[in-house]
């Protein structure tokens, strides 16, 4: 055993089991110093998703406390951060665990090479995807663009067991930390943070408990009930894993024991997990993705890219006068998430209806969700407007009434987050007041809309007569 410590860099794994950095880091026999650095990746997220990942840091910290550790917190560019710590602990090895969208890759590939150049050991581990990008193939040798050949190609491979939680041993002396209220990771949620706290499960333990509560409450009617707006169908771990508060290992081997059991929609949920994990294998071949067109014909189509139009003002703050999309605009302020349908029907009304750019649906997202994810955000969205890979065809138009009548039967789903549409509207539709900014000038004694920005029929003419003129 030596006194000499290993630095374990938590970014978006906020867990002490089935962590393989950390577990690394463990199993040399060395004290672990375990750091999260508010750095240039961290620094550059939207509002929901930097506080979410303080509250998930704060927990984390108290976890790490319960095995006899700290969680050292520091504010800088991750490489001087490292750079310290290692002048101040004397640590000659530093553990992370991969991330694969753009910016985290470059901060990573300039921190390894630089610490090796200086005689650090950096290690990298995979530990945020099921399976890594570049061990998926086809048979020529090249990266999935479809789907379901993905899964195909991956639903039968064994991704190794979940790792136990491993014992730490703690350094003589701790390095200094900053305070983490102190660097104010909430500052630009404002007032929304009070209304949206309610919503959340924050930890490892919350996550595990959301994935027991599904597996014995929920993946029996998974397959369909998901896509009922109504009603609680998914899991919701999409905050925990983005996070990484569980494993997706953790959650395919619980899935694959369901399916084992006969249970309805196990196969279903582990499609789900694939699915995030194509989305990272895309980000990873084909980085632009995040940026703009995956499919290069879309890059001389005529979107409006001004954020500040009107009604891509109406669609951001739930005034579209589309039901079914205002109430999903304002589950997303209120609870930091979206159920997943509607995603797909706000998504399809801005880019189509409204001809609008995917990239300032991608941008609000980023701004607003709490499990929001660099791949599968990007995915969704070009998938959604038809520029991405394996996308819903340009000709897909949504239409939002009837997916209302389709997949909200009842209107419980409206009623719940828009309060203009009752007498006696219910606290989550009131809620999206209190949460969203004064400057709206919004109150539920509004009237509603008269008439939508973009008629249902008329949007899609509309769209189809633009990506006609195009050749699409």
């Amino acid at each position: 055993m030596t006194s000499t410590p290993i630095l374990y860099w938590a970014r978006r794994d906020f867990r002490l089991g089935d962590n393989p950095a950390l577990a690394a880091a463990a199993a040399s026999g060395a004290p672990v110093i375990p750091v999260f650095i508010v750095d240039e990746v961290v620094e550059s997220h939207g509002a929901a998703p930097k506080w979410r990942l303080g509250l998930g840091a704060e927990v984390f910290g108290a976890a790490l406390e319960g095995a006899g550790a700290r969680l050292i917190v520091r504010r800088g560019r991750a490489l001087d951060v490292l750079r310290a710590l290692i002048a101040e602990t004397g640590a000659r090895e530093v553990h992370w665990n991969r991330l694969y969208d753009p910016a985290s890759r470059a901060r990573d590939e300039g921190v390894k090479a630089a610490l090796k150049a200086e005689g650090i050991a950096a290690r990298s581990h995979a530990a945020h995807v099921l399976f890594e990008p570049w061990t998926v193939e086809t048979g020529t040798g090249g990266f999935y663009r479809v789907y379901t050949p993905f899964w195909k190609a991956v639903r039968g491979r064994d991704p190794g067991d979940p790792l136990p939680v491993p014992k730490l041993r703690a350094p003589g002396a701790w390095p200094a930390s900053d305070d983490l209220a102190s660097l104010a990771l909430g500052a630009a949620m404002n007032r929304g943070a009070e209304v949206v706290l309610p919503h959340l499960a924050v930890g490892e333990r919350a996550a595990q408990a959301r994935l027991d509560a599904f597996l014995e409450n929920g993946i029996d009617a998974y397959a369909e009930a998901r896509d009922d707006l109504a009603r609680n169908g998914t899991s919701q771990l999409s905050e925990n894993l983005t996070c990484g508060e569980i494993s997706a290992r953790t959650c395919w081997w619980a899935g694959r024991r369901a399916m084992e059991e006969g249970r309805a929609g196990a196969e279903t949920f582990l499609k789900e997990l694939v699915w995030r994990d194509f989305a990272h294998h895309l980000v990873h071949h084909t980085p632009h993705i995040v940026e703009r067109n995956w499919r290069e014909e879309w890059e001389a189509f005529p979107w409006n890219t001004d954020a500040s139009r009107a009604d891509v003002v109406a669609w951001q703050r739930g005034r579209t006068g589309m039901a079914i999309v205002d109430a999903a605009m304002r589950e997303l302020y209120t609870t930091g998430r979206m159920h997943n349908r509607a995603r797909m029907l706000v998504a399809s009304y801005l880019t189509k209806h409204m001809l609008t750019h995917w990239k300032i649906g991608l941008d609000w997202f980023e701004d607003c969700l709490v499990d929001w994810d660099p791949a599968s955000n990007a995915m969704g969205w070009q998938w959604s407007a038809g520029s991405g890979p394996d996308a819903t065809p340009y000709f897909r138009v949504f239409n939002p009434e009837t997916q209302a009548e389709k997949f909200d039967p009842h209107g419980r789903y409206r009623r719940r987050w828009v309060a203009e549409l009752s007498a006696n509207p219910p606290e989550t539709a009131l809620a999206f007041f209190e949460a969203a900014p004064r400057s709206w000038g919004m109150s539920p004694d509004d009237a509603y809309p008269a008439r939508p920005v973009v008629d249902a029929a008329e949007g899609r003419r509309r769209a189809l007569a633009a990506y006609e003129s195009r050749g699409f």
